[in-house]
């Protein structure tokens, strides 16, 4: 029997990378809260605006439908913004605090902010950030060989963010999987978690299974202690 996270669980999770119908309804049937699309070209789970806005017309009442684009221009989020119905943008490149105000400002929309993470001194940014976003995403940054700045699946060190509070929300992103997400919550007291190539088959192509083992073993968190 499929049940719903928001009653068992008081972790809220993103399903980021979404690509089709039939996995927008399996996010939502597991429990998810977010669905994310992807707007940048680079990536193989990039939609375009006419394919986005049908997954966004799909999604079911109550699961979030958040945008992540990277260094866009105005003008394609001017087009992205009239053509696809969306709840949140996710701002997942090198955007200023001061471009991420004047984000929020021109399109009426809670804006989500990722920080890259690879040591402490990252934490630097967070709070300038956090005067003009939403929520606050933390990810690994991607190596330079990388060509994405997310969806890599790679973790980085957990206790960077541990017995740390911000001024606004946040989400814990960077591989994370069934087999470790009890430890990632429990070192940072995660309250949302994003996941993207973890739970897929291959890029932009979820794998129900996974998503469901996610899920598991998210429910299976002592969240007491």
């Amino acid at each position: 029997m499929t049940h719903s996270l928001k009653e068992i669980s008081p972790i809220a999770v993103k399903i980021c990378g979404l690509t089709s119908i039939s996995d927008i309804k399996l996010a939502a049937s597991i429990g998810a809260r977010y669905a994310g699309f992807v707007f940048f070209e680079k990536s193989p789970r990039a939609l375009t605006f006419e394919l986005g806005r049908k997954l966004a017309l799909e999604a079911p009442i109550g699961l979030a439908k958040v945008a992540l684009v990277v260094d866009a221009e105005f003008s394609y989020l001017d087009e992205l913004t009239s053509k696809v119905p969306i709840d949140m943008i996710q701002l997942h490149g090198s955007e200023s605090p001061k471009l991420v105000h004047e984000i929020k400002m021109r399109y009426g929309l809670p804006v989500m902010k990722a920080v890259g993470i690879s040591s402490e001194s990252d934490l630097d940014k967070v709070k300038s950030f956090c005067e003009v976003c939403d929520q606050i995403l933390f990810d690994a940054k991607p190596a330079s060989r990388h060509a994405l700045p997310g969806g890599n699946g790679v973790q980085f060190d957990w206790s960077i963010l541990s017995n740390r509070s911000w001024s606004k929300p946040w989400m814990l992103a960077g591989g994370l999987n069934a087999s470790n997400v009890q430890t990632a919550v429990k070192l940072t007291n995660a309250k949302q978690l994003d996941l993207s190539s973890s739970v897929e088959l291959s890029p932009g192509i979820k794998d129900a299974t996974k998503m469901k083992n996610f899920m598991q073993a998210l429910d299976n968190c002592n969240f007491g202690n």
